[in-house]
């Protein structure tokens, strides 16, 4: 069984969700149940995946759970956009964001390519 907390993509990942719950705790309050829970939940959902396809037995398994983190990033990174478009984030602070989900997604993808040529 592989262990999640040593991977970076994990780290990353998890490094980036305290990261979107902190700015997101700056957002209006009306959007709690709204875009707050959405990307909270999107980001989260990135190192979940991870976590949880390192508990599985094969490769395979392993890899489509990547999948659904992929996934879950490319909500994020979508999110993150509507964010800024709505003016909950300043231009900087979403371009800033936005680079990390993409290493983030190219990171996920790099660790897909080696299951797969395994």
């Amino acid at each position: 069984m592989r262990d999640f907390k040593k991977y970076d993509i994990w780290q990353l990942s998890h490094s980036f969700t305290l990261e979107i719950y902190k700015l997101t705790s700056l957002f209006p309050k009306e959007e709690l149940y709204g875009l707050i829970s959405q990307i909270r939940r999107a980001s989260s959902s990135i190192p979940t995946n991870i976590s949880e396809g390192c508990g599985r037995n094969s490769d395979k398994e392993f890899n489509q759970f990547l999948n659904i983190a992929l996934g879950s990033a490319n909500e994020t990174e979508y999110l993150l956009i509507l964010a800024k478009d709505l003016q909950y984030l300043n231009n900087e602070i979403a371009e800033d964001q936005i680079e990390k989900i993409n290493s983030i997604k190219s990171k996920i993808y790099k660790l897909k390519q080696k299951l797969i040529q395994q």
